[in-house]
Parts: C-alpha cells; structure tokens; sequence
C-alpha cells in the first residue's frame, strides 16, 4: 500500500529504489542479467505497468504507491539517499546542523524553476512545511514536521529548520516533496487542479492522465541534474497481472513487477533472456494480515494469536513465493540495525490456535464445524486490491487454514482506488491483505502510533497502546542509535504479543525491464536511483512522443 515526509518517498520505493542488488544471471535465479551498453543516447519513451491508477497527484493528499511513484519524477524534496544509501542534496545544495542537532540550515540550488517557468525558492520550502502542519490538510504526513520548532527563509535561498528537542528523523524528513507556493498558497489545496496536474521541479513534467488507462509524464529539458535521457514514461493501467504478462510478453510494456510463477517458469526461456533483463533483490517491504481492531472480533490479542498460529508462513513462502522470499516477524527488515530477531514467533500450530481460540470463549457448541461465542460464529471478510495474484492466492491460503481451526472467511477483491478510498481510507473491512514498504530511516510513527488513527493516516488498523506510543516518541527523540535500538527492540517486542497485523513474509523485488534500456545499475538503492541516466541506444529506439 506505499506512500512527502520521509514515509511517502519510501512508500514509492516498491516502484523504483527497492534496497540490494541482486547477483548472478536471471538464468539461474539471480540479479539482473548484463546487456551491451550501446552509446548513451536522448530519446525513446519507457513504458511501465501498473495494476492500480493514481489517486492524487499531490503527494501529500496521497497514501498510495502509484500516486507517488508517479510524484518521485514529477517533485524534489531538499534531500535524498544516493545509490549507496547516502543523504544527499536535491533541492539543497547543501545543509549545516547545528552542534545540538536541533537546527538544520538548508542552502538551496539558484538554478532550479518549476515546470511552468517559475523560480524555486525557500518560499516553496517554507510553504510546503505551512500547509503540511495546517489542521485542515488531510494528510498522513504530518507528523515530522509538527516536532518543527521554528520553520523560516531568511532569504531565497536558506531555509532553517529549528526544533525543541533531538528529533532523529529530522534531515529525512526533508525528502519530502515540495510544493509550489506561487500555485497552491491561499487556495484549498484538496480542490487543486494539480491533484490532476501536477507542477513539480522534477526531471519528468507532467502531460496526461486518462483515469484507468495512462498516466504520461515527458522529460524535463531543463532539469538542473541534466536531461534525462529518455523522452518520456507512461504509466500504463493493466489491473490484471495475467493481462499484464501479456503485454510484456507482446513488448507492449518495458517493465513490470514479476510475479514469483513468472519469474521463475514463464520468463525462463531463450524469448525473454533475449528480449530482458531480470533483477531479484529481498524488497524493502512485508506483506501482513491486519486486524479492525475497532470490530469486537478481532479485540482480544489471543484471538489474533490464535490467528497467527493457524496460519503457515511457510506454505505460503513455498507454494505462492516458490521460495522467493522469507519470513516477517515485524515491521523491520532482517538484517537493518532496528530488527529485533528475538520476538515471540508464531509457528504453525492449529492445536495451539484452537486452544486460544477456546481462552477467548470461541467454542463450537453446535457441532457445526464453526467456533461460536454467545450464539455468534466466527466469520469474517478479508478484502485485498484486485490484480494482485500473490496476495489473492494468500487470502485463499490463509481462508482453508483457518476454517481448519473453525474460522469461516469470506475472501473479497476490491479495484484499487474504490479499495483505499472507500474501504481502508474509510475503515470499512474486517481484515486486510497488504504490504507495507519498509523505511530507510525505521520510524514507524505514522504506522503505529495512536494519534494517526483518523481516516485517511496510515494507522487505519486503529491499533492503540500506550507503551508503544511513548517507545515510538523516545525512538525519535534522540540521536544515539543504542537508545533508538531499545525502544525499537521493546516496540517489536509489543508488537509480536499484540499481534495487530498477523506479519506474513518479506517478498524478494522481481523486476524485469526491456534489455534495449541501458544505465541500470543495480546499487544497495536498488536500480531506479539513477532513473535519469537510464538511456536506450539510437539504433534500438523504438517509441516518438507525439507533440
């Protein structure tokens, strides 16, 4: 799901800076396979599927992965990480903090204007922080910037950020995407014509959204990175990653995201070895089963422990992944400096679910195969995006196990935008199938924390604990990484008792790209940081913009 702040970049990371390299050819199961580079040259168009259109165009308004995927070419925010997983500046040139840490001076770039003409300033910047901590923004992104003391532009090109306190994500959060004040200062920003037509900075401009079908974005010739070689993206809308498939194998579309049955059959031939190249790389991201907590069936944690028993992690990574990814115990990756390895695990165990299930006063009194309590089965829906083939042949998985501990599930597919708009944006489901993009800098404030439960935040399961908020408020209150370590590791710990989402599996990145597209070069950023610089030789080009 995803996704301005630091979060909302991340979110876009599932599109195009998924962290790790692979290795090895894509024959034999690897990273991606070597192509001859040609000599770099302007022009061509890089045509991408997507099973879910856009929702906003602004990309504070917007939660989902698509919208911001689309905002990364279109907007800049003063900071980014480069191919080695490095802060660097975008907007800002450069930045001095202060001795304490609680002041950060951004110097910014004079040779960058907005995509209608107009000069970038510390005007824009100081904007885009007004209108992010204004109450009636409805945004999900606020939170970094309400632990901003003092937000100011002394002049054009210097803007300083002052806060009270330590706050550890304080130089992230400037990865946000700025906003054009000249555009957007005095006027309701949810009723923008840019929600539709976007104006950023960014090395694409926007030129066409035709909903449900394209989004189609052209280089920026005056970009201050350079032009990007390529002429253009289009984003095209295929709901069904069987159609999808399709099309990639017609050259239809230069790049989509695998499923694990096409990366490892349906793409292992002498076709495709040809015509693409093959990237695999453990994703920055999980997949879970989240819990309404507001629903009286899911609020007694040995419920959802009974749950997390009944249900095999490892059929799931064998049988729907064919081994392409690995276990979740937690919002954190494997390996990163915040994972936790020494939570409680829920191994699959239907005796051990039907105990608790039966703590939890859910019996079955009448023989008919279905625990009940006061009169009530236990029956619930689980709703998950159409066009999503992983996550519907897990909903199915997940349905036959717990019907083994009697548990009876209704499985419900829902068209992207009508799914987050008016179903999880809206708290209108049972249980969820989805994933989340695992950050770079782990603060899960916005996930997890009480205060950003209200419709359309990120912590729509409406999990609340105060423990964990006041570990949440510690962990980024400080800049020593042994203190961040303890709380996150006391947060993980929480979390695996509580169990609000029933934690899946971390899926390993498939990307396959056109092998006429030279310039990638797979980095710990993944292979999209470099987008700009990737480039199609002259004599393989294939596609002309129209004017």
């Amino acid at each position: 799901m995803k996704p301005v702040r630091r979060f909302l970049w991340y979110l876009v990371l599932c599109l195009f800076c998924l962290s790790a390299c692979g290795e090895g050819p894509s024959s034999s199961g690897g990273g991606g396979e070597s192509a001859p580079p040609g000599e770099p040259a302007f022009g061509d168009l890089l045509i991408e599927g997507s099973i879910g259109d856009a929702s906003n165009l602004i990309p504070l308004l917007s939660t989902d992965s698509t919208s911001h995927g689309i905002s990364t070419l279109v907007f800049n925010g003063l900071v980014k990480y480069d191919k080695d997983l490095n802060m660097t500046g975008d907007l800002a040139e450069s930045w001095d903090v202060s001795k304490d840490g609680l002041e950060i001076t951004f110097h910014l770039r004079k040779n960058v204007r907005w995509h209608d003409g107009e000069p970038f300033t510390s005007a824009d910047v100081l904007y885009t922080y007004r209108v992010t901590v204004d109450p009636s923004t409805p945004t999900a992104y606020s939170g970094d910037f309400m632990a901003v003391k003092k937000a100011e532009a002394p002049d054009p090109y210097t803007f300083r950020a002052s806060y009270d306190k330590p706050f550890a994500p304080a130089l992230a959060s400037w990865g946000t995407a700025i906003l054009p004040r000249h555009l957007l200062e005095g006027k309701d920003i949810t009723k923008s014509s840019l929600a539709r037509h976007p104006v950023g900075t960014g090395p694409f401009r926007f030129r066409e959204w035709v909903t449900g079908e394209k989004i189609v974005l052209d280089c920026n010739p005056d970009y201050f990175e350079g032009r990007p070689y390529l002429d253009g993206y289009i984003l095209r809308i295929i709901p069904d990653l069987s159609t999808m498939f399709l099309e990639l194998r017609a050259e239809g579309i230069d790049w989509m995201n695998l499923t694990p049955l096409q990366y490892r059959r349906q793409t292992d031939n002498a076709l495709f070895r040809k015509k693409y190249r093959k990237y695999r790389y453990p994703a920055f991201a999980y997949t879970y089963l989240g819990y309404n907590l507001k629903s009286p069936l899911f609020r007694d944690r040995r419920v959802r422990q009974a749950i997390s028993h009944a249900v095999n992690k490892e059929e799931i990574i064998e049988g729907v992944l064919l081994g392409l990814g690995q276990e979740a115990t937690g919002p954190f990756k494997p390996g990163s400096w915040a994972y936790n390895p020494r939570v409680k695990r829920y191994p699959f165990d239907p005796a051990r679910s039907k105990a608790l299930l039966a703590e939890a006063g859910w019996r079955d009194t009448d023989g008919d195969g279905i625990v009940d309590r006061d009169g009530k089965p236990f029956a619930f829906e689980i709703i998950t995006n159409q066009g999503h083939e992983v996550r519907a042949k897990c909903a199915e998985i997940i349905q036959r196990r717990l019907s083994d501990v009697g548990i009876a599930v209704k499985i419900r597919v829902i068209e992207w935008a009508a799914f987050i708009n008016d179903f999880i944006n809206k708290g209108r489901f049972d249980a969820t199938l989805l994933g989340w993009t695992i950050t770079l800098e782990p603060d899960p404030y916005d996930v997890w924390h009480s205060s950003k439960t209200k419709p359309g935040e990120l912590n729509f399961i409406s999990y609340v604990n105060p423990e964990v908020d006041e570990l949440l408020e510690k962990g980024r209150e400080t800049f020593n990484q042994e203190e961040r370590k303890r709380c996150y590791d006391r947060f993980q710990e929480i979390l695996a008792e509580d169990q609000p989402y029933t934690f899946l599996f971390i899926p390993d990145a498939l990307p396959i790209i056109s092998g006429r597209v030279r310039g990638i070069d797979p980095a710990p950023a993944g292979i999209g940081y470099n987008f700009i610089r990737w480039y199609v030789p002259a004599g393989e080009q294939r596609y002309v913009l129209k004017p």
